[in-house]
């Protein structure tokens, strides 16, 4: 009897943080991938054909729907499928999109030095959005950048 409790407990804890991973909520949203290896299948279930195998940790993506522990994504690419909620994250991340060099900035102002530069692709994790502007931190290099150089923001978009 113990060890059917223990047991029923245990596929219990495990099923809240599947659920725990990404919470249900209105779609369109951003999130990012969570895993070294994620895998984008054609439909919602591991007997749908693998499309495109991430091993990009961090890439920001879009939510466009829900099917149970399923998110149909779009990425930065534009690409769409369907990844097992398990394998996304809710920490906000974005690719710096344009051409040239994108200009990290002491303070979300033109004016302000800039700190750093980032290069087209380069993907880091996004907080402090809005009047355009977000904070942009890639690695140990941070600065506040143009919401226009960045995907995984919305233009006018609030990220605290």
């Amino acid at each position: 009897m113990l060890k059917r409790a223990t047991l029923l407990l245990m596929i219990c804890t495990l099923s809240l943080t599947a659920v725990q991973a990404q919470p249900t909520r209105p779609t369109p949203y951003m999130a990012s991938i969570a895993s070294g290896r994620a895998m984008m299948r054609t439909g919602p279930g591991q007997n749908y054909p693998g499309i495109w195998l991430y091993v990009r940790r961090d890439l920001p993506i879009q939510v466009i729907e829900v099917y149970r522990e399923w998110r149909k994504i779009r990425d930065p690419d534009g690409q769409v499928g369907w990844m097992l909620v398990s394998l996304l994250s809710d920490q906000r991340t974005a690719i710096v999109r344009g051409e040239g060099l994108a200009d990290m900035r002491d303070s979300p102002d033109e004016a302000s030095a800039t700190r750093f530069r980032a290069e087209p692709n380069v993907v880091g994790r996004v907080s402090r959005c809005g009047s355009g502007w977000c904070w942009f931190a890639v690695g140990n290099r941070a600065g506040y950048i143009r919401v226009d150089r960045l995907w995984g923001v919305d233009a006018n978009e609030v990220v605290r």
